[in-house]
């Protein structure tokens, strides 16, 4: 992998905003959301530089035309991420969950950073929690309070940040992946994934416990879920498709499938797609259950009958938000609950439909306001920056021979009373 940017388009010659998240291809969800907050910002300001920091370059070169940059900011040296920064005109963050323990701090150092070298700073519709290392929650205290706006996608990180102890106004919207228009799914790829046509199509979402899901049991959920795509392939003749979000969702499909009865009903999505392709595949599913929050957020937005699984608050908030059961965690004792809201979901949803649609509108609108806010931020920095302007947004008053506070020429992270450390 190359460590130098790539070249920006010489066609663009508005402001130059970098965009800061868990990108690279790890995650379908975390995918959807670039294309979206680029699109966004594509939108607002179509002769902006967009400049990707991403964990993998590679990918995101080959997978988002609408960068303008690339630039690796994991296993590469600290001066060349840093090197980036005092050109930017605006540093978005985000959005989707990034700001839990062990990951918040190296994601709000690159902020702190922006913010020392006077760049203005902006949380797009981020997800918080959970938040309980010391240094993870003096990171988003600190940093975020002197980010120039704040957006966070659902009440449940609203809380944690709140729990944290930032002081400061936090406005809550909703997921940019609301935003994601399909892709195609055609027939070519549902044969090659060996899913016949003309049957009833079940789609599921597994996931690894991980550090967002600690206290799943694998063995009680995998059992779990295992017992609910049975009864779904005898309650519907289907059959069930599930849909890896993440690499490591593989694995955990494959041990359902190992505890199901009716195994031979069962496969899983192999190939490599786009994210609005995976929204594409999700109009060929009669019902969807599952634990990703990305899967159902997909599923409503294609207007699935679907049912989440919460493992954590954000999937709960959503299910909330999207008027789906309330079921309180993933766990054996609760399979019969489980197959009794499955078996009322398929039966009241032609009930449900035109409420599932209004909920979906509002919660796309509410997703919209994140990219206005951004706008108006993009806005206030133009303005500012015409001769007799008021200071920027983010410029503070630093004293002359400072960035940010920071005296030039400085390492900002030793300048800083309260450093991040990784």
């Amino acid at each position: 992998m190359t460590l130098r940017p790539s070249h920006p388009h010489p066609a663009r010659r508005g402001p130059r905003i970098g965009v800061l998240g868990s990108y690279g291809g790890f995650n379908i969800g975390d995918e959807a959301i670039l294309t979206c907050v680029l699109s966004c910002l594509r939108a607002r300001r179509p002769d902006a530089r967009l400049v990707v920091l991403s964990r993998n370059a590679e990918h995101t070169r080959a997978h988002h035309p609408d960068a303008d940059e690339v630039v690796p900011w994991e296993r590469v040296s600290r001066n060349h991420v840093l090197d980036v920064l005092p050109g930017l005109d605006l540093l978005v963050l985000g959005g989707g969950g990034i700001l839990y323990d062990g990951e918040a701090r190296r994601y709000l150092r690159l902020v702190r950073a922006a913010q020392t070298r006077r760049v203005p700073t902006f949380a797009y519709a981020v997800g918080a929690g959970p938040l309980t290392d010391a240094e993870d929650r003096e990171a988003v205290r600190t940093v975020l309070a002197e980010m120039d706006d704040v957006v966070v996608r659902d009440e449940e990180s609203r809380l944690v940040l709140e729990e944290v102890g930032l002081e400061r106004e936090v406005a809550v919207t909703a997921d940019p992946a609301l935003l994601l228009a399909p892709e195609p799914f055609t027939g070519a790829m549902m044969r090659d994934e060996g899913i016949p046509s003309g049957t009833r199509l079940v789609g599921m979402s597994v996931r690894e416990p991980g550090r967002a899901a600690e206290k799943l049991d694998e063995g009680d959920y995998h059992a779990l879920l295992a017992d609910v795509a049975d009864f779904l392939v005898r309650r519907l003749d289907a059959r069930v498709v599930f849909l890896p979000m993440e690499r490591h969702d593989v694995r955990h499909a494959h041990a359902v499938l190992s505890h199901m009865t009716a195994p031979d009903q069962g496969r899983i999505l192999h190939g490599d797609y786009s994210p609005g392709q995976v929204l594409g595949f999700m109009r060929h599913l009669d019902v969807a259950v599952g634990m990703r929050l990305h899967f159902v957020i997909f599923a409503a937005l294609t207007g699935v009958p679907v049912l989440p699984l919460p493992y954590s608050g954000k999937v709960f908030d959503f299910a909330r938000r999207l008027g789906a059961p309330a079921l309180v965690g993933v766990a054996r004792e609760q399979a019969g609950l489980l197959l009794a809201e499955v078996d009322r979901l398929w039966d009241e949803y032609p009930q449900r439909r035109d409420d599932l649609a209004d909920r979906m509108t509002e919660l796309s609108a509410s997703a919209r306001r994140t990219c206005e806010r951004c706008g108006s931020l993009l806005d206030r920095i133009a303005a500012a920056r015409e001769p007799g302007g008021a200071p920027a947004a983010g410029a503070g008053t630093a004293a002359p021979g400072t960035a940010g506070g920071a005296p030039l020429g400085e390492e900002p992270y030793r300048a800083e009373p309260r450093p991040l450390n990784a």
